[in-house]
Order: structure tokens, then C-alpha cells, then sequence
């Protein structure tokens, strides 16, 4: 169990635990717009789509997620946190669930599977979770055309040296990207991962950030307490 300040994560039936992408993730996703129906991509615990509960107004917040086992506990972790009546997470892959839904979203967010390395360990629903060949970037991206209303933003945090790749996929579907920030553990490591934003206007300058989040070990950074403090219980 992961408690946080105005919601609590069961995640005893799910591959992926709550970690620091996710919480990233649903910090730093732009709601300026004021999205009304949100749509989390592989919500695995609903961690993301439950912070967007806690940040935005949106009347829907839908997730989707493949695995029987993460679906059921993430809709008990709906159903258990104060916004219940606004979120609701269906069971299916991502290829029946666009067949099935004629919907639009002002916000789509995803934490995608990532390691598109050949390499397996023996447990298949981490591996589903994690391994990109379980949700490929271009299928992710080809739901988020058929998906994101006009006015709309799409989300997700991916491995840094994805980023051009993600980025070339996006333009082929006419999705642009509006706001980046490049994250890494110390101000003496590598970037790690990236943080996108995505929209379908093209912008000429795109706005570029780093974000540390640690000055050592356990002593975060001004920038990362900001962004999260309203989650983490001990922020």
C-alpha cells in the first residue's frame, strides 16, 4: 500500500508499483486548459489518472488497462478515493478499446512500457508492464490521434534517448511536441528521462527544462519538493 496525501495506492495485484516516473507524470502534466475528459494509457495502479482527479475538475477521467488483474485493483483504488464518481477504468488493450470507443479527450496521458531491449525475465506481467513491445510507441501514438480532441494535450515520460524517436512518430500523425523537461537523478548524473508534452499545433520555439531531483541522497531538490509536494505525505 501506498498512501499519499488525499488518496491511497493498493497495489499488491500489480506488475509495476508505484514509482517515480508515475508520480513525475501526473505532477507535471499541463492542465492549464482545463480538461474536462481525461484518458490514462495503461493506467496499471490508476496512480496518474487518480493525481489528475486530485489536480483538475474533469467531470471523466477514463483509464484503460490490459492486464485483469491491475484493472481490478485499479478500479477499487477509483471506487476507494474521493473522486470515485469520476473515474472509471476499462479492461481491454488499447487496439479493442479504440474500436470500441468513439470518444475525445482533452488530456491523454501515459506512463508506457519501456525497455525495448530483447530481454525477458520470468515474470511476464512485469515484463508486460514494462516492455515496450507490449504497447508500441506507434500504436500509443496512433490512439493518441484518434483520441485527443482538437484543443487537446497528450503527456507521457519515456527513457531520455526515446525522445527524438517519439518525437519523429508524433509529426508523421500531425502531433507536435509544446513542452519538454529532461529529468535526472543528481546535478552530477545523466538525463534519464523525459517529460513530453504534445499538442496538435506546430510550435516554433518549444519550451526546454531540466529537472533535478535530488542535491544527495534523500535531500530533494527545491524544484522536485515543489512539483509533488501535494502528493507525497512527507513533503
Amino acid at each position: 500500500m501506498f498512501q499519499f496525501k488525499q488518496f491511497t495506492i493498493h497495489q499488491d495485484k500489480c506488475a509495476m508499483k508505484v514509482g517515480t516516473d508515475g508520480v513525475l507524470l501526473g505532477a507535471w502534466t499541463p492542465i492549464d486548459h482545463n480538461p474536462t475528459k481525461i484518458l490514462d494509457i495503461g493506467t496499471g495502479t490508476g496512480l496518474i489518472a487518480l493525481m489528475l482527479a486530485q489536480r483538475t475538475n474533469a467531470e471523466q477521467i477514463d483509464g484503460v488497462e490490459i492486464d485483469a488483474d491491475a484493472h481490478e485493483q485499479a478500479t477499487d483504488n477509483f471506487e476507494n478515493s474521493p473522486w470515485g464518481d469520476r473515474l472509471f477504468c476499462y479492461h481491454a488493450g488499447l487496439e479493442d478499446f479504440a474500436n470500441g470507443m468513439d470518444e475525445t479527450y482533452d488530456l491523454i496521458v501515459s506512463n508506457p512500457p519501456f525497455y525495448s531491449e530483447d530481454y525477458h525475465t520470468p515474470d511476464e506481467k512485469r515484463d508486460q508492464a514494462r516492455y515496450q513491445e507490449a504497447l508500441p510507441f506507434e500504436l500509443l501514438i496512433e490512439a493518441v490521434e484518434y483520441f485527443l480532441s482538437e484543443e487537446g494535450i497528450f503527456s507521457l515520460i519515456i527513457p531520455s534517448k526515446e525522445e527524438e524517436r517519439i518525437m519523429y512518430l508524433a509529426a508523421e500523425f500531425d502531433i507536435y511536441p509544446m513542452q519538454v523537461t529532461r529529468v535526472k537523478g543528481t546535478p552530477s548524473s545523466e538525463i534519464k528521462r523525459s517529460l513530453l508534452a504534445f499538442s496538435r499545433k506546430r510550435i516554433e520555439k518549444i519550451p526546454l527544462n531540466e529537472l533535478v531531483l535530488e542535491e544527495k541522497r534523500h535531500c530533494y531538490t527545491p524544484e522536485f519538493t515543489t512539483l509533488v509536494q501535494n502528493f507525497y505525505l512527507k513533503l
